[in-house]
């Protein structure tokens, strides 16, 4: 029998597979499925289908997989954009281990390596320091919310499952003025309107900062009436800005900032090291989570106390710094000068001296580094892409004995050490993090020494 687009086929998930997707066959042809679970036998409408595979969404869930979630919800809407939402915690932690024991014997090639249980956050919920929200009308009323998925349409939900606590009541009472005194909201079709975005930034000391981002060149006397009201019915508010955004992008934040009322940053504290965050610095979402990260990361330096060690790819260097606290020396070394700035004023804030700030390419900045000074280790932490082949080489050609290797993405992960293991790099020890619950997103943590 053969499929088509739009038809209704009883469908049973084997499993799940890298990127979150249940994998069911109909008649051994494989139909991927989103936010289904092993063991569900279900209704599915097919949506595309391609040579040697289809995809599909619930219409209906037949008999549930023992390990999905009581309430009977179907929809990456109703999960409110979280893709392993439909999950019991143990299982979300259980799949993300075997995501990365997959990529690292398909892509990494090494069937080796044990891979250890993946490393539980202490918060499964309400656990995200930043969230960012569009503007919408639902029936002539103001909502912020997700996109649903592939669109730019806007849901709302009662509570925001990731967001702090703190985050949802702030957007809550923000919704509510802005409703009372009909502000109106941005289109993109026709660039008009002004309420584009909301962002609201909380800390572990419960305290808020808000940046509303208007389509304006200068913030507007209702907004900021409005806004003053918000920072004063909720006395954790610390900070509010107003973000000026009138150009036509997707591209949340404007170019000017302008500071309307409390201070200019927000605190924060990981591992007695104290951070300012202003509106547009990068800075980890789960902070709990975030301590155990760099804990575990530490933790796989072998005599650390006397070794001389390069960040790379290191932002503002948070981890540098807090490896500064046991390592002889740290060289944190990033290209984008306002990370390296931000890096420079929280190590001189915090007293810490043996860490030097480089701003500059990895691959330049490290064959400068190992000429003038003996290099031990080096801790790679890079964005979603990996590193590319040509640094990894530069990196092997440098005698670092010693790679702890920081991946927000285990596919790029098991490509670079493959690409370290041809340049006589073996991967010691690999453990996936759960930096972002409810959702297929995997932090992974390894050791790489050369023979």
């Amino acid at each position: 029998m053969k499929l088509e687009k739009k038809q209704i086929i009883e469908l049973k998930i084997e499993k799940i597979v890298y990127g979150g997707e249940g994998l069911g066959y109909f008649n051994d042809f494989a139909v991927f499925v989103p936010m289904s679970v092993p063991g569900d036998i279900l209704n599915v409408e097919i949506i595309s289908l391609k040579k040697t595979y289809g995809r599909a969404l619930i219409k209906e869930i037949l008999t549930p997989g023992e390990e999905r979630v009581k309430e009977n919800r179907i929809t990456f809407e109703d999960f409110q954009g979280c893709d392993f939402g439909m999950l019991n915690y143990e299982s979300q932690l259980k799949y993300k281990k075997e995501m990365v024991e997959d990529v690292i014997k398909r892509i990494g090639k090494n069937t080796t390596v044990v891979t250890e249980d993946t490393l539980e956050s202490p918060i499964k919920k309400n656990y995200r320091n930043k969230v960012i929200e569009p503007f919408s009308y639902d029936k002539g009323e103001i909502i912020t919310g997700f996109f649903k998925r592939k669109s730019h349409d806007v849901f709302q939900v009662e509570d925001n499952i990731l967001n702090s606590l703190l985050g949802n009541k702030v957007i809550k009472e923000l919704k509510v003025l802005l409703n009372r005194d009909r502000v109106s909201v941005y289109d993109e079709s026709t660039h008009k309107g002004i309420l584009r975005h909301v962002m609201v930034r909380t800390n572990t000391f419960n305290e808020a900062m808000v940046v509303l981002i208007i389509n304006s060149d200068k913030v507007k006397e209702n907004i900021e009436k409005i806004l003053l009201e918000l920072k004063e019915n909720i006395k954790e508010i610390k900070s509010i800005y107003v973000s000026l955004n009138n150009k036509r992008t997707n591209v949340a934040m404007g170019n000017k900032n302008v500071l309307l009322a409390g201070d200019k940053t927000l605190k924060e504290e990981i591992n007695e090291i104290h951070f300012n965050i202003s509106p547009n610095s990068f800075f980890q979402i789960n902070v709990p989570q975030t301590k155990r990260l760099y804990d575990l990361a530490i933790s796989m330096f072998g005599n650390i106390e006397n070794k001389n060690i390069i960040d790379a790819y290191a932002g503002t260097g948070t981890i540098g710094m807090i490896l500064s606290k046991k390592a002889k020396k740290v060289y944190s070394v990033e290209i984008v000068e306002s990370a390296v700035k931000d890096g420079k004023n929280t190590a001189k804030e915090n007293g810490i001296k043996n860490i030097e700030f480089i701003c500059g390419d990895v691959n330049k900045e490290l064959e400068i580094l190992t000429k003038d000074e003996k290099i031990d280790s080096i801790i790679l932490d890079p964005p979603r892409k990996g590193i590319d082949e040509e640094s990894l080489l530069s990196i092997s050609k440098m005698d670092i004995k010693e790679i702890i290797y920081i991946s927000c993405n285990p596919s790029t992960f098991a490509r670079d050490i493959e690409i370290l293991a041809r340049e006589g790099y073996s991967l010691e020890k690999v453990k996936p993090v759960d930096m972002f619950p409810q959702t297929s997103h995997i932090e992974v943590v390894g050791r790489l020494v050369k023979n």
